[in-house]
């Protein structure tokens, strides 16, 4: 379970858990820079969070998983396809892409390179920008007792710098010249209302994927903190697991 931007392994899943514990062994590792996911010196890239997931899995002792990925977490899954294919069962794709827009790379391209230049020389480890907060603040009516509580412990655990190059690299990424060669189950939980990742960005995984499926939320966004998420989470992995072991 590899979650989205500014999350963490919790935050982006804690709905699921229950439902999908009950009939899956789940993993949900906190990615670099997140949370208590890996701190290092070298630049944030996906790349290493997917490589970061493969040793993951050796080190557990799983010869192959369902790589779940929601958002950013997406690309990591799909990467982790592309560099450790021999670990990949199934992927289950969840507001996500295989590109973002050019128009949200060029607008941020620069400024995130000089934030991340900033924060490397300084050396801080700064408090998660509002902005974030605010974003979770909108699942306010739907969340468990002392969710933005446990929330703000999960932000403040973050490495600001890394985040940046993370946001950095997200904006880079593009696997549309090679998600034609996904060779295992896949399905595509695509939320509905999402206004960060199109919706018809993220059905161009069922168009070029190779025997993909399709789940909806009428969800945006944050679809994965409501627990109407549940469901279509649970309907997706029974899928790609039902494949995977035909």
């Amino acid at each position: 379970m590899l979650h989205g931007f500014v999350a963490s392994g919790g935050l982006n899943w804690f709905r699921t858990f229950d439902a999908l514990s009950r009939e899956f062994h789940v993993v949900a590792p906190d990615l670099r820079g997140h949370a208590r996911g890996i701190r290092s010196r070298r630049h944030m890239r996906l790349t290493d969070c997917a490589d970061d997931v493969a040793a993951l899995l050796n080190e557990l002792g799983a010869t192959k998983a369902i790589a779940v990925g929601y958002s950013m977490g997406g690309s990591v899954a799909q990467l982790l396809w592309r560099r450790h294919p021999d670990k990949v069962a199934g992927l289950v794709l969840c507001a996500t892409a295989p590109a973002y827009s050019a128009e949200s790379r060029h607008l941020t391209d620069a400024s995130l390179a000089t934030l991340a230049a900033l924060t490397r020389v300084a050396g801080q480890l700064a408090a998660v920008p509002a902005a974030g907060a605010n974003l979770l603040r909108r699942v306010r009516a739907d969340r468990p007792a002392g969710f933005l509580e446990w929330t703000a412990q999960e932000m403040r655990r973050h490495d600001v710098r890394m985040l940046t190059e993370a946001a950095r690299s997200i904006t880079r990424f593009d696997s549309r010249s090679w998600i034609g060669d996904i060779d295992v189950p896949t399905t595509v939980l695509r939320t509905n209302r999402d206004r960060l990742v199109d919706p018809a960005r993220q059905t161009a995984f069922v168009t070029n994927i190779p025997g993909a499926r399709l789940v909806e939320h009428d969800g945006g966004h944050t679809a994965c903190a409501r627990a109407t998420f549940t469901a279509p989470m649970l309907s997706a992995c029974r899928d790609v697991a039902w494949r995977a072991n035909a």
